[in-house]
């Protein structure tokens, strides 16, 4: 199911909100699609604004750098998926099935895009699997975090963390298990694909592989 979602994303991360104007959401968008296709470390300002029929010089008015705007796109991303677990939980009141539901949501693609301006959520999961780890990573991170950057992040981390809780009280360690099973998908996600030999895939599928083993460690930690 696609959404039509607008968030309010840390101001500190962008100089000027690309959602206030057609030309930010096209970069933010061509960002999207460009980091996608040619991984973090070839995705260049330069390219950004060849790609929106714009100068560098436009590009700086939105964004510092290429890492704000990963961040941005990463914090976008983030505050999509807090929206999407708990729109899918609403209605759920069995926590073993909403807990099955984040894994899911978690462990397979989402929808591409359908607009002219709508992000590739497709893309974006691909790119949160594969990027998002060289925005803490890093040995600044105590300064960034300062900035409340991962703010987002944490959110999703503590409504997955208060639906662990809810069906196993007693579990003591809910928030890291939270943030050990988004980690995880994420690298046997990757791994599964590009490294296959440090997972046990086999012949399955990779989102299926990755959404019974999460559900195989979660549910063997929290039972």
């Amino acid at each position: 199911m696609n959404f039509q979602v607008k968030f309010d994303i840390n101001e500190r991360i962008y100089l000027r909100n690309p959602e206030n104007s057609e030309v930010g959401k096209l970069m933010v968008k061509k960002s999207i699609d460009l980091i996608y296709q040619l991984g973090f470390e070839q995705f260049t300002i330069k390219k950004l604004a060849t790609e929106i029929n714009s100068t560098e010089a436009t590009v700086y008015r939105y964004f510092e750098n290429k890492h704000s705007i990963l961040l941005y796109i990463l914090n976008w991303y983030w505050c999509y998926m807090e929206f999407l677990v708990a729109y899918k939980l609403e209605n759920i009141t069995d926590k073993k099935e909403s807990l099955r539901i984040i894994v899911h949501l978690l462990t397979h693609e989402l929808a591409g895009s359908e607009s002219h301006f709508d992000y590739n959520k497709k893309y974006l999961n691909q790119i949160v699997i594969s990027e998002s780890s060289k925005t803490y990573l890093v040995k600044d991170i105590t300064e960034i975090n300062k900035n409340e950057v991962f703010k987002p992040y944490k959110d999703l981390c503590t409504r997955i963390a208060k639906v662990i809780s809810e069906y196993n009280p007693n579990y003591k360690y809910p928030r890291s298990l939270s943030t050990t099973i988004i980690e995880t998908s994420h690298h046997q996600q990757f791994f599964s694909v590009n490294l296959p030999k440090l997972t046990d895939v086999n012949s399955i599928k990779n989102s299926e592989f990755t959404n019974q083993f999460i559900e195989d460690f979660l549910f063997k930690i929290v039972d």
